[in-house]
């Protein structure tokens, strides 16, 4: 039985980990700061120093920044956050920029300079940036998670500053908490009013992208060529409506979307297959509730392990979450659970991150795929057994296994892709 510290724990994490996000949260994470560098230098800076970590730029090289009229990479994101953005938003930060603003982004990010190192620290999220407007100057420091300013400073006087370390997990609840076994038993027994404004906001925001991401023409488009081969078919829908959330977000769509693990892509990959399955089904709103609970924890089990950001695919680590709450959809047992994890992470790990821009898409319909044969295999007797590559005894101990994959043995990986993607850091 749960005790109420790991029950808490729980409700913290998912207050935490389930917030809304417009945009991409590594290009709006440097909008934030942007903004508030503004706010505490008093005047637009007229001239700019990021010095942002290797996988910021990874994740802010090829999407859009949303309400800036098609812009994209750091210096879009810069100019989006001095130039229009409201930092008590935080990751909503230039969700409300009117279009004739668009003009004066573009100008500020082709014509004050910006210049952008990428910074020799070992955090995977480190942003920082310095900014100066005749004798003054301010620094805003972001480090670990995307809206966790750990310094602020103006004329070299601190006023603000907290802890810091390396780790991704920095500040926020602990989350060696969290067990397939107790999370399952968590999403079955909390009092739902405790956490149903969370996962409400999540089905609206989330399956509102989706349709946009169906209805228009957003990326490559991956969720409306999937359903023009199967329109019939629940487990490609299922895929398709996850991939064309994605595809809107990675193009600009303005529209909100509720983050998971940092996440939008993740967000929307563990929660719009597992509400389709359950409209499919006409299950209750309180099992749709109960199988989010089971999917988003599952997501942030496997992210704890990996960091937030990594060479490894974070949309995998949601798929597989997605696959989780469809079998309490369709079965409910931890041995459906259980099996369906093990089995789509032997699946589909591995697959690497190069970055936010249209083909996550792509990752995350064959995520999702994974997730749902996991659950099939499971159903149909065939399993993963301990000692097949890197599952091991026990579903907890084969999620550690990815931690240690992404961790330490994709770190050489990571920075192959940098080293593909970008000559210099812009």
């Amino acid at each position: 039985m749960l005790t109420d510290a790991v029950k808490n724990a729980y409700i913290s994490i998912l207050k935490e980990e389930l917030v809304p996000a417009t945009g991409c949260t590594e290009p709006i994470a440097i909008a934030y700061a942007a903004a508030r560098l503004r706010a505490v230098l008093g005047a637009r800076p007229e001239k700019i120093r990021a010095e942002v970590s290797g996988n910021i730029i990874k994740n802010v090289k090829s999407v859009i920044v949303p309400n800036t009229g098609g812009l994209k990479g750091i210096r879009a994101a810069v100019a989006a956050g001095v130039v229009a953005g409201e930092p008590d938003r935080i990751l909503q930060v230039i969700s409300h920029v009117p279009a004739q603003l668009h003009p004066d982004i573009a100008a500020y990010a082709q014509e004050a300079p910006i210049e952008i190192v990428c910074s020799d620290t070992p955090r995977l999220l480190d942003i920082r940036l310095t900014g100066w407007q005749g004798d003054h100057s301010a620094l805003i420091h972001i480090a670990n998670s995307h809206s966790n300013i750990v310094r602020e400073e103006k004329d070299g006087t601190a006023l603000l500053e907290k802890p810091v370390s390396d780790s991704a997990e920095d500040s926020l609840t602990d989350k060696s908490v969290l067990r397939v076994a107790d999370i399952l038993e968590f999403a079955e027994t909390v009092d739902l009013d405790l956490v149903s404004p969370l996962l409400e906001q999540q089905i609206q925001c989330n399956t509102a992208i989706a349709q946009e991401g169906l209805r228009t023409s957003w990326g490559a488009n991956i969720g409306s060529v999937l359903l023009a081969d199967y329109p019939n078919d629940i487990k490609t829908e299922a895929k398709a409506w996850a991939a064309a959330g994605s595809d809107a977000r990675m193009s600009g769509c303005e529209m909100p979307v509720v983050i998971l693990s940092g996440s939008g892509n993740q967000g929307i990959t563990a929660s719009v297959p597992v509400v389709r399955y359950a409209q499919h089904l006409g299950v209750s709103r309180e099992k749709l509730y109960r199988a989010l609970l089971v999917s988003d924890l599952v997501t942030v089990h496997q992210k704890s392990g990996i960091g937030r950001l990594s060479a490894y695919c974070g949309a995998v680590s949601a798929g597989v979450g997605a696959g989780a709450g469809i079998a309490y959809l369709l079965e409910g047992t931890y041995e459906a659970i259980a099996h369906t994890i093990v089995n789509a992470v032997a699946i589909i790990s591995g697959t690497i991150c190069d970055g936010a821009k249209p083909s996550c898409a792509a990752k995350i319909a064959a995520s999702v795929d994974a997730g749902i044969l996991g659950y099939h295999m499971y159903r149909g007797g065939q399993e993963f057994k301990s000692g097949d590559g890197i599952v091991t005894k026990g579903v907890d101990n084969t999620i550690a296994n990815i931690g240690v994959l992404a961790k330490e043995g994709m770190q050489q990986t990571d920075r192959t892709i940098l080293a593909i993607m970008t000559e210099r850091c812009d």
